[in-house]
C-alpha cells in the first residue's frame, strides 16, 4: 500500500507547494513560526518524524534495542547512536523515510485542492531526494554560516562543539543547498531582519 501510494504520487507537481528547508540551527523552525503566524500552513517532517517513530516503534527496537528505556524510545539515545554512525544512520532512514514521505505527501495533496500557498517545512529535502520526491515551484533555503550553527547548536542543546559538528556533518552543507535552492533567506542577524528578508519573499514572489 505505502509503495503503490508514492509511486502514484511521481511526476505530480505541487503547483501551491513551497518547500522550506536549511540545516541543523540555521533557524527554519524561527522562520516557520513566522509564516505559520502570517496564516500559511505548515507541513512540518519533524513533527511527523516523531509521529513516525511511535508507529515504527517495533521495527526500531528490532534495530536499535540500545536505544530503548522502559519499553520506550529515547530519542536522545537514538540521536547520538545515528549521529556517530552513517551506517546506523541509513538503516534508521529506511524505515522512517518512506512512512514520512508518505504522510507529507497525503497532507500536500489534500492541501493543494485549497489553492492556497503553503510550506513545506522538510530538514532533510535534498537529502531524500528533492525535487524526485516532492516536486514543488519554490526551493527556499534558510542560511547561515557553519560557525553560527555550531554556536546556536551548542547552546541550545547544550553539546560539546565536537558533538555539535558530528550532528552538522552528518547533512549536506548549507553551502552545496545554497547551490540548488531557488531562494536563499540568510539568517546571520537578528530576528527583526529575519522578519524582513521573510516579507521580501513572500512580495517580490507575490505569495500570500
Amino acid at each position: 500500500m505505502l509503495q503503490s501510494f508514492i509511486l502514484c504520487c511521481e511526476g505530480i507537481v505541487l503547483e501551491y507547494g513551497i518547500v522550506l528547508t536549511g540545516g541543523i540551527a540555521s533557524g527554519k523552525s524561527s522562520v516557520a513560526r513566522i509564516l505559520a503566524q502570517k496564516g500559511f500552513e505548515i507541513i512540518d517532517a519533524d513533527c511527523i518524524a516523531h509521529q513516525v517513530l511511535e508507529i515504527q516503534q517495533e521495527k526500531i527496537k528490532k534495530v536499535f534495542p540500545e536505544a530503548f528505556c522502559a519499553q520506550k524510545i529515547d530519542r536522545m539515545k537514538l540521536g547520538e547512536i545515528v549521529f556517530k554512525s552513517a551506517e546506523k544512520r541509513k538503516k534508521l532512514e529506511e524505515i522512517m523515510h518512506p512512512e514520512i514521505e508518505k504522510i507529507i505527501l497525503q497532507k500536500a495533496l489534500s492541501l493543494e485542492k485549497m489553492n492556497k500557498y503553503y510550506f513545506l517545512d522538510i530538514p532533510l529535502f535534498f537529502e531524500v531526494g528533492g525535487r524526485k520526491v516532492y516536486n514543488t515551484k519554490w526551493i527556499l533555503l534558510i542560511y547561515c554560516s557553519k560557525e553560527l550553527q555550531i554556536e546556536r547548536l551548542c547552546k541550545r542543546n547544550n553539546l560539546s562543539k565536537e558533538k555539535a559538528l558530528q550532528r552538522i556533518d552528518s547533512q549536506m552543507s548549507l553551502e552545496s543547498k545554497k547551490a540548488l535552492s531557488d531562494e536563499v533567506i540568510d539568517n546571520s542577524k537578528n530576528l527583526e531582519h529575519l522578519q524582513n528578508a521573510i516579507e521580501l519573499f513572500l512580495k517580490k514572489n507575490k505569495i500570500e
